[in-house]
């Protein structure tokens, strides 16, 4: 979306840098060369817990949050309509989930999965990025912070109305079976039970973290550093304390985890800040960034038409475990291969980048 004149939203180097490296964190996560053998901060946590992978998602929606304080505001305080904004924002919302249920339509087709899969990270994406968008152009700042503020809580009381938060049986995963079922990520059809971690009413706490991103990058956009700095450790504090009550967990999305990856998110943020846009340091993570849609759904396709192939097996063991695995053990060659796939996509929107070409949706 381009502001109209005279008012240009200004471009932060930095957040396209932190969304690119963000997105070639995904990238590096969701595609190691053998499942059995992944080094232990690049798996998610079992359940509770949290490791650098369990960051990843949660630092992408914090930056949806901040891209919208960038890009859409600015538009708003320009004097464009409300109306048309929102329904700029609903289009664009209404791809981003299109293009998930889409990409999942692929690796059912193509991977003769056993069922087609509604939820997912893009559909999510798009729910946070309308309601979040909407938030930031209906709601004045201290209403969206005590909005925030209710999500929390809410969220919190809802867990705790629901009893236990043991997987299956918690609130989320029994509101998500009652809605999907069968659909879900996780279904067991001898218990009726089932899970998706990317669910319905877990989204509360997704939509939390863009809030954040939204209040975030209005302090960016305004100047406003040490606010910045001194809410990233504010978070991690609040975050680190509710965990002692109510644990850190990514597949529900709980408020703990919301603090606590959001202040680790305004770190970065703001560190970002401090090196690239204000210390000219260069930035990493550009090409990826401004093609983040392009990395994301075009390496998806890929691991679906090498899996339907039959060409991801003999590329991993020829290229890299045949050799690799004798000398180093299994885990390195893993490794070695993830990063391969990550190099080539930023071949790939490096070269994107350098002709101008920027896919948005």
């Amino acid at each position: 979306m381009r502001a109209s004149a005279p008012a240009k939203a200004p471009r932060f180097a930095s957040v396209d840098a932190l969304r690119g490296l963000t997105v070639a964190a995904m990238l590096l996560v969701n595609n190691p060369g053998d499942w059995g053998h992944v080094y232990a901060p690049l798996l998610h946590a079992g359940w509770h817990g949290c490791t650098p992978t369990d960051l990843v998602f949660p630092f992408f929606l914090f930056i949806v949050g901040v891209s919208i304080a960038l890009g859409v505001v600015p538009r708003l305080e320009a004097g464009a309509s409300r109306g048309a904004l929102m329904r700029t924002l609903a289009a664009r919302a209404l791809r981003i989930v299109g293009l998930g249920l889409l990409l999942h339509l692929l690796a059912w087709w193509w991977l003769d999965m056993a069922h087609f899969r509604p939820w997912g990270v893009l559909q999510r994406i798009g729910l946070c990025f309308l309601a979040a968008g909407a938030v930031a152009l209906w709601l004045a700042p201290r209403t969206q912070w005590l909005l925030l503020g209710g999500l929390l809580l809410g969220w919190w009381a809802l867990l705790a109305w629901g009893g236990s938060l043991a997987p299956w049986d918690n609130l989320a995963s029994r509101v998500d079976t009652a809605l999907l079922g069968p659909w879900l990520y996780q279904f067991d059809p001898a218990t009726g039970r089932g899970h998706d971690p990317e669910g319905l009413l877990s989204t509360l706490g997704a939509l939390a973290t863009t809030l954040l991103g939204v209040r975030a990058g209005d302090w960016l956009r305004h100047g406003r550093r040490r606010a910045l700095w001194i809410a990233a450790v504010g978070s991690l504090l609040l975050g680190l304390l509710w965990a002692t009550v109510l644990p850190w967990n990514k597949n529900l999305w709980t408020p703990s985890y919301v603090l606590w990856s959001g202040g680790w998110a305004m770190l970065a943020l703001a560190t970002a800040h401090a090196l690239v846009d204000r210390r000219g340091w260069p930035a990493l993570g550009h090409s990826f960034g401004v093609n983040a849609i392009a990395a994301y759904a075009g390496s998806a396709v890929m691991v679906y038409a090498f899996a339907a192939l039959g060409w991801w097996e003999p590329v991993y063991r020829i290229g890299f475990a045949s050799w690799m695995a004798p000398r180093f053990g299994p885990f390195l060659p893993s490794l070695a291969f993830a990063l391969a796939f990550v190099g080539f996509w930023w071949l790939v929107v490096r070269w994107m980048d350098r002709r101008g070409w920027h896919v948005k949706i």
